[in-house]
Parts: C-alpha cells; sequence; structure tokens
C-alpha cells in the first residue's frame, strides 16, 4: 500500500473527522469564552479592585529608550495581567465544559438505564445454573 494511500485512509476515517470538526468548534467555543469573560466579566471586576483594566496590569523590567543610532528600544515588561486574563478564560472554560459534559453523561445515564436488561432473579439464576449443569 502506497504511502499516500495510507494517508488517505488515515484522514478519511471517522475520528479524525470527528476530532477536526470537535477542534473547530472547540476553538470558536474558545473565542466565545474569552470575549464573554474579557468583555463582560472582568470589566466589572476591574471596576471593584479600583478602575483597573487587569489586561493591562505589567510590570516594567526595563524602560524604553533610544539607543545610539536613533531606534527606539521598547521596553521589556512582565504582563502579569494578561496572564491573570488567561488564568480566568481558562478556569470558567473548564468549568462549563465540565458542566456540559456532566449534563450530557446524566443523560447518557439515562438512556442506558433504560436499555439495561433487567437482573435475573435468585430463582432465574439458580435455574440457569441448573440447567448448564444438565447440559455438561
Amino acid at each position: 500500500m502506497t504511502f499516500f494511500k495510507q494517508f488517505k485512509e488515515f484522514a478519511v476515517k471517522g475520528n479524525v473527522l470527528d476530532l477536526a470538526v470537535g477542534v473547530i468548534i472547540g476553538t470558536a467555543f474558545g473565542k466565545i469564552v474569552s470575549s464573554f469573560i474579557s468583555d463582560v466579566v472582568m470589566p466589572p471586576l476591574g471596576l471593584l479592585v479600583g478602575g483597573v483594566d487587569v489586561k493591562h496590569l505589567s510590570l516594567v523590567l526595563k524602560e524604553a529608550s533610544v539607543d545610539s543610532t536613533g531606534v527606539v528600544v521598547e521596553a521589556v515588561t512582565l504582563n502579569y495581567g494578561m496572564f491573570i486574563q488567561n488564568v480566568v478564560d481558562f478556569t470558567f472554560i473548564a468549568f462549563v465544559i465540565f458542566v456540559a459534559i456532566k449534563g450530557i453523561n446524566r443523560l447518557r445515564g439515562k438512556e442506558e438505564d433504560s436499555k439495561k436488561v433487567p437482573e435475573a432473579s435468585p430463582t432465574e439464576k439458580l435455574l440457569e445454573e441448573i440447567r448448564d449443569l444438565l447440559k455438561k
């Protein structure tokens, strides 16, 4: 089997396509949640802590300067505000996914319960054992 034929079989398998769809939907979902956090949740939170936009919090390690040739050297900053923003984004996304999966599992559990074969009574179990012994 040629390399390209093997690759084609791999690429069109259901699992790969499902994964691709999941990544695309996950990316879009991540953008929605990030927008919700940065545009809806963080502004009031910033207002509560003194009107600060958390994303712009940083620690200047080296000030901006102009070198001897006249080129501007940008400041070196530690952008801990963006880190805080990303941690909040991740936490919220993880929580929403947890709740969604918990709900899906609850629905699946109800479906599986309805599909389960009722367990045999002790009498039925005994009769099955007797039948199996008689077969031997």
